[in-house]
């Protein structure tokens, strides 16, 4: 749900959250910057991501869209099946543009982020996680730079059931929050995949996302970035 897997896949994918703020504002997301999702060789995949639609309410209302985490490269390094150790190892290349509307940009700075991707699976249960660094072409005063990690641990069982358990961090070494770290913990649960037709097939999940900060960060209006959320996700690939 929130950890981008190593694995190529093709599909198409709708993402919803539900952030609640620590000032009380509420941002609804719809699509979450997610789209097509394409394998044109048997070592890489491109994903064709649509900008998220988003409406804040409560505190500072806007409604429009995000900016556009357009294209990623994603190619596989190294992998292995079951029998010979069960493990993937992938890097991506990610392009932000500064396309959203004023309450939702970081215009005029692109966004490059570099990631490197890696799983591993013993039977039924995988830990897959991701580092990446987001490198802003401008704004750096505000934005900065940032080391962005990631972990799920996944279970599966009869057939069509994933609960899973995730965390995702995030340090700012520069910037408004140079300094400042972001730790949210996700439990959640992905259903599927649900063959719909031939090679068609539909998986969807929900989880659960809640900041975990020191109890003295709460009253620093600029920690966290929100507070939990809900997160929905449907793909269906083919």
């Amino acid at each position: 749900m929130t950890t981008v897997t190593p694995r190529l896949e093709q599909e198409y994918r709708y993402d919803q959250y539900k952030q609640y703020l620590q000032n009380g504002a509420q941002i609804d997301n719809f699509g979450g910057g997610k789209g097509l999702e394409l394998i044109p060789t048997t070592t890489n995949e491109i994903l064709l991501n649509v900008p998220a639609y988003q409406h804040r309410s409560n505190v500072k209302p806007a409604t429009g869209f995000a900016d556009g985490n357009f294209v990623t490269i994603k190619q596989r390094l190294l992998s292995a099946n079951e029998e010979n150790g069960n493990y993937i190892l992938s890097a991506f290349l990610g392009v932000q543009a500064p396309t959203g509307i004023t309450a939702f940009t970081n215009r005029p700075a692109w966004i490059v982020t570099p990631t490197l991707a890696g799983g591993i699976g013993w039977g039924d249960f995988d830990i897959q996680g991701t580092v990446s660094l987001p490198l802003p072409t401008d704004n750096l005063h505000a934005i900065g730079y940032s080391i962005v990690t990631s972990a799920t641990l996944q279970y599966h069982f009869w057939e069509y059931f994933w609960p899973e358990f995730a965390f995702n961090d995030t340090q700012w070494t520069s910037g408004v929050r140079a300094g400042r770290n972001q730790l949210f913990v996700s439990p959640g649960i992905v259903f599927g995949r649900f063959q719909i037709y031939k090679r068609v097939k539909l998986s969807f999940g929900i989880s659960y996302q809640v900041a975990v900060v020191p109890d003295h960060a709460i009253t620093v209006p600029l920690t966290p970035v929100y507070n939990h959320a809900w997160l929905l996700s449907m793909r269906m690939t083919f």
